[in-house]
């Protein structure tokens, strides 16, 4: 079927080709149309089932691996956001300690004790300028982490949203195809009950003798009812008598006023 279906393709191609310009064109197209639709059609569906079956199974490996690069991210971002709570409060207490170096200069002393140890005026000043660039500096990076975290958030929730996704997806195919699997199942079911051929003179033979044993059964059961009624019932007429005198008398005792034949009758006769 796949041969002929390529050796048709073909043909249809090379007479495009023949034709030339943009009807050439036209040709190829629709041939490729034709015969990617004819090779589709040739192969069985429960082929195709099980080979779209083979394809959501390969989806597994993928999703494997994006859970993995998602699970590694979860860790990264986890950790970066550590490492800005860490320098939240490092710039925090810096940011402490300015402000006391700052107000302490606002007093305008001379000298100024630090754990133990005396200072000048201008070596705290010269401090506190160090202090403001290095956190400056320390703020610009915290910043810059501070962004990075929300896009690396940003980036893992809608990782996260995809692989849910591709999960949710590949659910609905197994679904999807364990349905298309039950209803090719039905139909093949269908197929081979319509496959089925019942001979009907057969079946009107068998009909037409169940309906004569029938009609027979009917009638002996009349016969059997008719002959047990008949044969139970009281008789009212006397039976006839089988006497021959007695049958004689009887005739002739209605005939007394015929006349009684003559000799001459009797010898004529």
């Amino acid at each position: 079927m796949l041969k002929k279906v390529m050796i048709i393709g073909g043909l249809v191609l090379l007479v495009g080709l023949l034709i030339g310009g943009t009807s050439a064109i036209s040709y190829v197209r629709t041939s490729a149309g034709y015969v990617a639709e004819s090779v589709g059609d040739a192969f069985p569906i429960q082929f195709e089932l099980d080979r779209a079956r083979g394809m959501i199974k390969d989806l597994i490996p993928e999703v494997r691996k994006n859970m993995h690069m998602i699970a590694k991210e979860e860790v990264r971002v986890k950790q970066l956001g550590e490492q800005i709570e860490r320098a939240e409060a490092r710039l925090g207490k810096e940011k402490g300690h300015m402000m006391r170096l700052k107000s302490d200069l606002e007093t305008g002393r001379s000298v100024y004790q630090y754990a133990g140890r005396s200072y000048s005026y201008d070596q705290v000043k010269i401090d506190l300028a160090n202090r403001l660039k290095r956190y400056k500096t320390s703020d610009d990076t915290l910043h810059s982490w501070q962004q990075m975290y929300e896009a690396r958030q940003k980036s893992l929730e809608a990782a996260r949203q995809k692989l849910e996704g591709m999960l949710a997806s590949k659910r609905q195919l197994e679904v999807a195809v364990e349905n298309l699997e039950a209803r090719l199942q039905m139909i093949e079911a269908a197929k081979a009950t319509s496959q089925y051929e019942f001979d009907d003179s057969r079946l009107g033979q068998v009909k037409e003798l169940v309906s004569n044993l029938q009609n027979r059964i009917e009638v002996a059961g009349k016969l059997v009812e008719a002959e047990t009624q008949f044969r139970d019932e009281i008789p009212l007429d006397e039976p006839a008598t089988e006497d021959i005198i007695d049958q004689v008398t009887e005739y002739f005792s209605n005939d007394r006023d015929r006349e009684a034949p003559t000799p001459e009758a009797i010898a004529l006769d």
